[in-house]
């Protein structure tokens, strides 16, 4: 914390001040009113901008806000720095400056009757109001408007034989300080008492000092009724038309020259209102010696609260010193154990994803909580899939949509689901679903897990053709019945020992043969077409035809064909019985 030095404080006074109703300051080297002329109306900008410049001295500085300028009050100020919105005060001549820069409450004071009458065009009063005003013209009072500290609003009439301006700058504008001597001490007084009783205040025969010469005069103070909406009471000053009063006479002694009976009047008068006024001043001391030792009490019994709260703040500053301390001892805590999460969920997500398995994790509701990278391309899931329910995504599987269901079935008996599926690109996956169980083996939704077995299926697969194939090696190789086996092209791919013995040809040279060599050309049509319909899965009876042999014999032999399929449907061979029949019918 920084405070400023005490010499540098006491000279500076600090105060407030409303620059639209209140007189301003003079000869100010700086004055900084920044965002407060674009909250004001132009009429009341182009008021406030001259009294700124009455107020500056000689080279002063005015310093507004960044959305602010003097726009018609230009002729004022000279600008420095638009940007800044800094402008220096510009030198008037006397005429010029006495109508530019003197604030409009002073004018309305100090300007003489013949140039306040100048000021604006004539207007054409009512008949009612003419009359009422030549009516207080030539009664011959003199009235001012004041407020309770005697600050003049409003004066009528000649008030120059009671009122004179007061030494010092011309802005000043009370009534006590303009009063003429004689007047000053009874006028504080019935404005005092009006102001305490609201009530008429009336003193007769004042005696005023007017330029060294005598005038008497009657003071009426009455209040003004202002309304419940006004901020202070408002009094109005009326002094009556003075007369003559004969010079003092100079002193004789009593015997010769007896005072007279208006002297007398005179005398008691002014002791009177001074005896008043001493009574007033005196009451007025009393009742502030009593506020300032009722405030001294209050301020004692603050001060004493304040050290009880003072006391209670060094209480509660040692109280949370500790907490924070406990504070920054569990922040370190948890920041380690944020650290250790952190560590243990990358390396999750690093094992995850290294194991090439594809998970997927959803609540009770079925909705997805998070999944691993290796199952996007089996139920095409993005990042924004995430808390959508799982009925709501597509996936690839073939032969396959009873997902859901198997999902809720595990939650409802909580017993594993695993089986094997197959997508659209032609992988196969082991599918797994099992609960998802928290460490306190609380049930929190299911855990759906992806392993791809293609080659496991593959081989599966190609390791049961193998046993069929020789299973039917093991058939074929001891038949006494020739025995071939063709592709869909007609080339050879098994010919068993009876087949030689048949036709002649040895294993290795039928397997470089095509079926279609060893049917006679004449036959070959036929012999196609039932190809073509054993390729299409048709079944066909027994048949007798010929076949020729390694020497060129066309032997007579009895045909039983049928298709070979793998467990997909697809077929993929003929498979021939061959048995020779001594002739051919």
């Amino acid at each position: 914390m920084y405070r400023v030095n005490k010499s540098i404080r006491n000279m500076m006074v600090f105060s407030e001040q409303d620059i639209i109703k209140d007189p301003p300051f003079s000869k100010i080297d700086l004055i900084s009113c920044r965002n407060l002329l674009i909250y004001l109306s132009p009429e009341l900008q182009g008021r406030i901008l001259p009294l700124f410049h009455y107020a500056l001295s000689a080279e002063g500085m005015l310093f507004l806000g960044n959305s602010e300028s003097v726009g018609d009050s230009s002729r004022l100020f000279t600008t420095l720095d638009q940007k800044s919105k800094l402008y220096r005060r510009k030198s008037l001549g006397q005429g010029v400056r006495e109508q530019a820069t003197m604030p409009p409450l002073a004018r309305g004071i100090f300007l003489p009757r013949d140039t306040a009458a100048r000021v604006g065009p004539p207007k054409k009063l009512p008949a009612r109001d003419m009359a009422e005003q030549e009516l207080l013209v030539h009664a011959g009072l003199v009235g001012a408007l004041v407020n309770g500290k005697g600050d003049i609003l409003y004066l009528h009439g000649r008030s120059g034989l009671y009122l004179e301006p007061a030494s010092g700058e011309p802005n000043v504008s009370n009534i006590l300080k303009m009063a003429r001597e004689g007047l000053r001490l009874p006028l504080a007084a019935a404005l005092r008492k009006s102001s305490r009783a609201t009530e008429i205040v009336r003193v007769a025969g004042i005696g005023i000092q007017n330029n060294g010469q005598p005038i008497s005069a009657d003071l009426t103070v009455r209040p003004i009724p202002t309304g419940q909406r006004a901020e202070a009471p408002l009094f109005l000053v009326v002094l009556e038309q003075p007369r003559a009063v004969s010079p003092l006479p100079p002193a004789l002694s009593e015997e010769k020259n007896p005072p007279s009976p208006s002297l007398i009047d005179t005398l008691q008068n002014e002791l009177r209102a001074k005896d008043e006024y001493l009574r007033s001043t005196n009451e007025q001391l009393q009742s502030a010696t009593e506020e300032l030792q009722s405030s001294n009490e209050e301020m004692q019994s603050v001060n004493e609260e304040l050290q009880s709260t003072n006391e209670e703040l060094e209480t509660s500053k040692e109280e949370l010193q500790s907490v924070n301390e406990e504070l920054s001892t569990v922040n370190a805590e948890l920041q380690t154990k944020v650290l250790s999460l952190s560590e243990a969920n990358n390396d999750m997500n690093n094992l995850l994803a290294g194991t090439g398995i594809g998970t997927l994790f959803v609540d009770h509701q079925l909705q997805i909580m998070r999944f691993t990278p290796a199952v996007t391309p089996i139920l095409n899931l993005i990042r924004s899939d995430v808390g959508r329910p799982l009925a709501h995504i597509v996936s690839n599987l073939v032969g396959y949509d009873r997902l859901v269901a198997d999902v809720q079935m595990v939650l409802d008996t909580l017993a594993v689901k695993q089986i094997e599926v197959q997508t659209n690109a032609g992988k196969s996956y082991s599918l797994r679903i099992q609960p998802y169980r928290t460490a306190d083996n609380v049930i929190e939704g299911a855990v759906i897990s992806f392993i791809e077995i293609t080659e496991i299926v593959k081989t599966r697969d190609d390791l049961h053709k193998a046993n069929e194939l020789m299973r039917l090696a093991i058939v074929v190789r001891d038949s006494h019945e020739a025995i071939t086996v063709q592709d869909l092209d007609g080339r050879i791919l098994a010919w068993n020992p009876a087949a030689t013995r048949t036709y002649g040809w040895s294993e290795s040279e039928a397997l470089q043969m095509n079926g279609n060599d060893r049917i006679p050309e004449k036959l070959r049509p036929e012999e196609l077409s039932k190809m073509l319909r054993l390729a299409q899965g048709d079944v066909l009876p027994a048949y007798q035809t010929m076949r020729l042999t390694k020497t060129g014999e066309a032997r007579p032999v009895e045909v039983s064909a049928t298709s070979l399929s793998s467990a997909s449907g697809h077929i993929y061979a003929i498979a021939t019985t061959e048995r020779v029949i001594g002739s051919f019918v």
